[in-house]
């Protein structure tokens, strides 16, 4: 018996549990930098996450809010991979955008989960939103998991050196500059979003653009 602590909340649970015929149940959790893990490991670190593409692809795919009555209230999220349910919980968003890769044609993807170019959305850079309260960089995702990602620290401080500031250094930055052309950033979508982490900002449940 597994019993994980989130916020002095105890969690009773057995990786691999049976709670009824030919179902098996998982627990895993999802750092703040896109890394996978099984929830109950005691070192979260390179070694000891998942790493090959194709488990990767076909457990994020399948990835979206966890609409059933077993623990969705500290594991938010379900990846079912057949009759296996997968519980995630995550640190910050599920979602976590990891690697910018730039096409032929001048546009780019931006690839998550650390799976490279076998897991990647359109790169909107118009759209990227930064929380000022916490300095962390976010772009749309799809509605299954909240409509957002979080971008991975690294490439963050990497996008963040093309920030404007116009509203001032406490308030989200106003344009990006991206390909030579100085765009105004759109931060309207971010109010319609939800993630449910476990860390301090995203344990409030309201949407990012609420933050004031």
């Amino acid at each position: 018996m597994i019993i994980a602590t989130k916020r002095n909340i105890q969690l009773q649970y057995i990786q691999g549990q049976s709670p009824e015929p030919k179902v098996r149940e998982y627990f895993y959790y999802i750092d703040h930098e896109g890394y996978l893990f099984l929830d109950d490991a005691k070192m979260k670190n390179f070694t000891s996450c998942f790493k090959e593409k194709q488990f990767l692809k076909f457990f994020f795919s399948r990835l979206r809010f966890n609409r059933t009555t077993r623990y969705n209230t500290d594991f938010p999220y379900l990846s079912l991979c057949g009759r296996e349910r997968n519980f995630v919980r995550c640190d910050d968003s599920p979602i976590v955008f990891t690697h910018l890769l730039q096409q032929d044609n001048g546009s780019a993807n931006l690839g998550y989960a650390h799976a490279a170019d076998a897991l990647t959305v359109d790169f909107q850079p118009q759209k990227i939103y930064m929380n000022p309260e916490t300095g962390r960089v976010y772009h749309p995702a799809w509605p299954q998991v909240g409509g957002i990602g979080l971008i991975r620290s690294k490439l963050a401080i990497e996008m963040s050196r093309s920030f404007e500031f116009t509203g001032g250094e406490d308030k989200p930055p106003t344009h990006f500059n991206w390909n030579n052309a100085r765009l105004e950033l759109d931060n309207d979508w971010v109010r319609s979003t939800a993630r449910y982490g476990m860390s301090p900002d995203a344990a409030t449940k309201k949407p990012l653009g609420e933050e004031n």
